[in-house]
């Protein structure tokens, strides 16, 4: 009964830190589009200060996936959330590196001249991190529903991409001032966009824990 106890904890323990993981991320999202709409520099450092503490509890994670996985022979459901729970902290740890790469992108970057960019990012940053959050709650919950409705908001990031990519493209075509910081500000767009694909997955693996079904969805760069 105690082997059985300590096994039934643990697996509590697992999506604690997956949680804990998740909810970090959301804010570190968030704060990457604090630092470039409003050039808030504080929530850029507090991105970068919380990375090596992100990345423990990334391993963390993993390593109690793997010696379940290999020591208790999890069954049935609990397989499954094992399982899920090793892939959605795989998309959560993307993300995690995403937005740390943001957040030194934007100590770097002087937003002064791109100012409609940057507040469309900022915007794409908090619509990103929306689907993040949404899609982790779906997962601990076992809420099919809610994450079904993760997909549709992915529309909406994908706008913002196109718009923001189109307007640097054309500075960078025109040789306006604020094209200096365009390569930078294309990666940081492609970053927020690839954000909601994987937002997208954690929900699949959320139903997949639910359902045992799994749609495949693939996050674009994984799929190259």
């Amino acid at each position: 009964m105690r082997t059985r106890s300590n096994y039934r904890n643990q697996l509590s323990r697992l999506d604690a830190h997956v949680s804990a993981f998740g909810q970090g991320i959301v804010e570190d999202v968030r704060n990457t589009g604090f630092a470039i709409a409003e050039g808030n520099e504080s929530a850029a450092s507090d991105v970068v200060e919380g990375h090596r503490a992100s990345e423990r509890l990334h391993h963390t994670i993993e390593d109690t996936c793997m010696n379940m996985m290999l020591l208790q022979n999890p069954l049935a459901s609990d397989l499954r959330q094992v399982t899920a729970t090793f892939r959605v902290v795989g998309d959560l740890s993307r993300i995690d590196e995403m937005a740390y790469e943001t957040a030194l992108l934007t100590q770097e970057i002087e937003f002064g001249s791109n100012a409609s960019i940057a507040r469309d990012l900022g915007d794409m940053a908090q619509r990103a991190a929306d689907m993040v959050e949404k899609a982790v709650q779906a997962f601990e919950e076992g809420d099919v529903e809610l994450a079904k409705e993760v997909f549709p908001m992915d529309n909406s990031v994908d706008g913002l991409f196109d718009k923001v990519k189109a307007e640097l493209i054309e500075e960078i075509k025109t040789g306006a001032d604020a094209a200096t910081a365009a390569p930078e500000l294309l990666s940081v767009t492609k970053y927020y966009e690839r954000t909601g694909d994987h937002a997208q997955s954690i929900a699949d693996w959320a139903i997949y824990r639910a359902t045992g079904e799994f749609r495949g969805r693939v996050p674009a760069e994984a799929a190259q």
